[in-house]
């Protein structure tokens, strides 16, 4: 076996249907789209979801829900990922660009310390919120919290 005598296998590989490409090919005339109608027409397309006339499933199915246009996307992180960050990066003050730098968060993100985990070093953190269990961790260790604002 070599280059010259490679071929695909048996059955992997069809010759496409040529369409409209006059009567001796037996797909010419109407080319295999019927006679009249819309879909005959060059341009068709049918709504999306259109069930035939059938009400379609997005008009049978309910609306629900609520999407709260004053709801704040913060970004989480918890004591355990401060005490993370200060033992690998020998840090005593962490605000959003250390965290930025570690990787933790984009420049974007509206921070809020939870407090998950333990805390033993001494921070002065720096984010958009805080819970009240990080906030008394964190002042617990020694350290000192300080809201910015976005």
């Amino acid at each position: 076996m070599d280059l010259s005598n490679l071929k695909p296998a048996n059955g992997s590989v069809k010759t496409r249907k040529r369409i409209g490409r006059g009567p001796g090919s037996g797909l010419g005339g109407t080319s295999t789209r019927g006679h009249k109608g819309a879909k005959s027409r060059s341009g068709y397309s049918k709504k999306i979801g259109f069930e035939g006339g059938q009400m379609p499933l997005q008009r049978r199915l309910p609306k629900f829900g609520f999407k709260n246009i004053n709801r704040v996307d913060y970004k989480v992180i918890n004591l355990c990922d401060l005490q993370a960050l200060a033992d690998a990066k020998k840090v005593d003050a962490v605000d959003i660009e250390v965290l930025v730098n570690a990787g933790l968060a984009s420049a974007k993100d509206i921070i809020k310390v939870l407090g998950k985990g333990q805390l033993t070093a001494k921070l002065a953190v720096k984010a958009n919120a805080f819970s009240e269990s990080a906030k008394s961790a964190i002042e617990a260790a020694g350290g000192s919290i300080e809201i910015v604002e976005k």
